[in-house]
């Protein structure tokens, strides 16, 4: 039994910093995707929401909110919650519902209003919460940027300057792209003029908090071929896997690895292991993906994703960058829809607009950042508390 299901639609509101209630940005999403499947509102028979936990009650309910904004008509709901990764679970139960036959067409939205500066833990005093403890600590987000930077530069011998093209190719991309927040092509020059944020990443080699919306029709097989839609690109993998003990990296919002990676034990990084899954459930490999898209956090973590999708040995993602290899035009472009260094996070949203650019790049629909002839695109994204996703999409 095949375990893919079709993409008929993909909406998104563009990123930026916006100031309305996080429901608009999802409706305007899920309103162009709607329009982009042909497919009418009553039609859809499960929504599928990606919570955003501080927009109150409704961000709660995000299934539910969405389908109440865009007229209730019976559809049932469901809302996810998995951090950065919330977007691929709640794409992850929609496809679990069609393929359990329960509705042929679902919509999955993710939208977010984001505060200033850092995601922070809710206040108060909490030492029973790991993601309180860091912050407490003084280990914010930049800061574990920083350490995965100062680990690539220690192991594998990566510069500034290998961090700095990272973030000029993804500016020269997302200046291309209409949804994108930055628009703004950056030299290495401007980075390395940029404030220090945490040694040794400046404030361009680190992502911005956006406000931003994405979501997607996906349809059973049937059901896309019997409205004449059956070379639509399609879900072929979902990997949401959770940590392997023992682990040898630290990951957020853990301050240690696990002790018992010294006792003998085989010992696993997470982002390695995310998308094993996927390549085993869609059938492929690594050499047969034509693109990626990438949770990079910072330039340093685009390198560590590379490496991590096994689309390059580890310790030579960056000799693949300086060879122009990860540029539209390369051998495997990654983030050619500027990344999150030109859209900024909008949590419950980011992992279904990734879907949505490789869509639109397996449709031959990306103008300006097409990548010529592609036929599978994987994605990578990462959440706090052992939550991550590599979705794989092929033609």
């Amino acid at each position: 039994m095949s375990n893919e299901v079709a993409i008929l639609g993909a909406g998104m509101h563009p990123w930026g910093k916006w100031g309305h209630n996080f429901v608009q940005y999802g409706v305007a999403a899920a309103r162009e995707a709607l329009k982009d499947a042909a497919v009418p509102w009553q039609d859809v028979k499960f929504v599928s929401g990606g919570a955003t936990v501080r927009c109150g009650y409704p961000g709660y309910v995000a299934g539910a909110t969405f389908a109440q904004a865009l007229g209730w008509q019976g559809a049932e709901v469901n809302t996810s919650y998995a951090a950065c990764a919330s977007g691929s679970q709640a794409l992850a139960a929609a496809r679990n519902k069609i393929l359990a036959g329960g509705c042929d067409v679902a919509m999955v939205v993710g939208a977010d209003t984001t505060p200033k500066g850092f995601l922070a833990p809710a206040g108060g005093y909490r030492p029973e919460d790991p993601d309180w403890v860091r912050f407490y600590l003084g280990i914010t987000n930049p800061t574990y940027f920083a350490l995965y930077a100062r680990r690539r530069m220690d192991l594998y011998g990566d510069t500034l300057d290998d961090f700095a093209a990272v973030k000029v190719k993804n500016s020269l991309i997302g200046s291309k792209n209409p949804r994108a927040r930055y628009r703004k092509c950056f030299s290495a020059e401007d980075v390395a003029a940029s404030a220090m944020v945490a040694d040794p990443l400046r404030l361009m080699d680190i992502c911005a908090t956006s406000d931003g919306g994405a979501a997607l029709i996906v349809s059973s097989i049937e059901y896309a071929e019997r409205i004449g839609r059956g070379d639509a690109p399609r879900v072929a993998a979902i990997s949401t896997t959770t940590p392997t003990f023992a682990s040898s990296v630290v990951e957020m919002p853990d301050i240690a690895t696990d002790s018992a990676a010294a006792a003998g034990i085989e010992a696993h990084a997470f982002r390695s292991t995310l998308p094993l899954k996927a390549y085993e459930e869609a059938g492929i490999g690594p050499e047969d993906v034509d693109l990626a898209e990438v949770y990079d956090l910072s330039t340093a973590l685009e390198l560590d994703w590379i490496e991590d999708l096994q689309l390059a040995p580890r310790g030579e993602a960056a000799a693949l960058l300086r060879a122009g290899d990860t540029a539209i035009g390369g051998k495997i472009p990654v983030n050619v829809s500027g990344g999150l260094a030109c859209f900024g996070e909008a949590v419950p949203a980011q992992a279904l607009a990734q879907v949505c650019e490789l869509t639109w790049q397996l449709r031959g629909q990306a103008g300006d950042r097409q990548v010529e002839g592609a036929r599978v695109g994987i994605t990578a994204n990462q959440g706090l508390f052992g939550h991550g996703s590599s979705v794989i999409i092929k033609r």
